[in-house]
């Protein structure tokens, strides 16, 4: 290999082109590293949503790429948590508004498809998109990473990203031991048309075998995310539309009147997973590549947006100071800066599934008491809100509101 090629050599390849990769790509290059995002193009007929928080629209709009997005978004003006549980003593429905912490939303319900295109349809200095169905690890022993594509193409890298996946060959290569759990439960996942306005309110029911969420999209659609055990998840998947809409009416009443033209229903088992260290031998990790958790709460691709905003301020700063960028002073202030957010999150949303499928007196006491403090103190709510939306310990500055534009604010580990 000739070393020298600057079409081969990077400053920081990113291995895995979906959301969490391209957004890492689009980072790193924008604090000044020459980046490289190996992949396949998406399918564009992912019909799939995010919902993005607050910090996450922030960054799109920083690597200006939020325009491209807004248009087929929907804004999520408040979270209503419902006790479906059917139980003597019921908690109160609780109403999170984003205007009680002074935003407009707390985020928008963002198709997969329009976030990708606009990824993929976005240029800039530093930043080259290699589509190729994979980049194998073939050497991570020297100052440099060497990859090689399924076409045959070497790369060299000082820092891998490892955006491949749950199942990340990546994070494998580098010797990064993962901890894996599985849930009794699937999720139904599709889209929907209803004649009732959302008014940018997501619900979410919680019930017995886990929560049936509803998130509002561009005008009179919405997403679903209904959580059943894996025999019930697949029958309803195999409904016709008719049948789907009487079974989800049964759960949401009226609350969106008429539902009709649903998207194809997939069905995802939920798991859980975490790496034993976010980097190590050249390689960090981020998004699923680094943790998994079931689909509650939006905070699996939101924490991935946060991986790859961290990973590139503290690369940016590291190259900036002359400093080794993929060396290991480096991936363990990566790991040291967001162990405890990824902990916390995989934490909270473990506990908050197990605690509906708890038959446990005392775990649905301890719940229902929860939810009757944050519906009565609306300090607690406040502070919840805000954590939930951009933690203060762990907000990158490319993640932070565009009050000014400047240099990003220095890295503090």
């Amino acid at each position: 290999m000739d070393r020298k090629n600057t079409d081969n050599t990077f400053d920081v390849v990113i291995v895995g082109a979906g959301p969490a990769g391209l957004i890492a790509g689009h980072a790193c290059a924008e604090v000044g590293l020459r980046t490289g995002v190996v992949g396949p193009l998406a399918d564009p007929r992912d019909g799939r949503t995010a919902a993005l928080l607050d910090g996450s629209v922030n960054l799109l709009k920083r690597l200006d790429v939020w325009k491209a997005v807004e248009a087929a978004s929907e804004p999520l003006r408040a979270i209503r948590l419902v006790d479906a549980m059917n139980t003597l003593l019921r908690a109160p429905e609780i109403v999170f508004k984003a205007s009680e912490i002074g935003l407009p939303a707390f985020g928008y319900n963002v198709p997969n498809a329009a976030l990708t295109a606009a990824l993929e349809a976005s240029t800039r200095p530093n930043f080259t998109r290699l589509i190729d169905s994979k980049a194998t690890v073939t050497d991570l022993a020297g100052e440099s990473a060497l990859l090689t594509t399924s076409t045959g193409r070497i790369i060299e890298a000082r820092l891998v990203v490892a955006a491949d996946g749950r199942e990340s060959p990546t994070r494998n290569a580098a010797g990064i031991p993962a901890t894996s759990w599985s849930y009794t439960q699937s999720a139904v996942v599709t889209t929907f048309t209803h004649t009732r306005p959302h008014g940018g309110i997501s619900t979410e029911l919680h019930r017995r075998p886990g929560p049936l969420t509803l998130v509002p999209g561009p005008g009179t659609t919405s997403s679903l995310v209904w959580v059943e055990t894996h025999e019930e998840a697949k029958r309803l998947a195999a409904l016709d539309d008719v049948g789907f809409g009487h079974e989800l009416a049964s759960h949401i009443g009226a609350l969106l009147g008429t539902l009709t033209n649903f998207a194809p229903r997939r069905t995802y088992p939920l798991s859980g997973r975490t790496a034993s260290s976010l980097g190590k031998h050249r390689v960090a990790l981020v998004g699923e590549a680094a943790h998994v958790m079931p689909p509650i709460g939006a905070q699996g691709l939101n924490l991935g947006f946060r991986d790859a905003a961290c990973i590139a301020e503290i690369a940016g700063e590291a190259q900036s100071a002359g400093e080794d960028i993929g060396g290991d002073a480096l991936l363990a202030r990566y790991d040291r800066f967001r162990r405890s957010d990824v902990a916390f999150r995989v934490f909270a949303v473990d506990m908050l599934n197990r605690s509906l499928l708890s038959t446990i007196p005392g775990a649905k006491l301890a719940r229902g008491l929860g939810l009757l403090a944050l519906a009565t103190n609306r300090t607690l709510r406040a502070r919840i809100m805000r954590e939930g939306i951009a933690p203060s310990a762990a907000s990158p500055a490319l993640m932070r509101p565009m009050t000014a534009i400047g240099e990003i604010a220095p890295h503090r580990s």
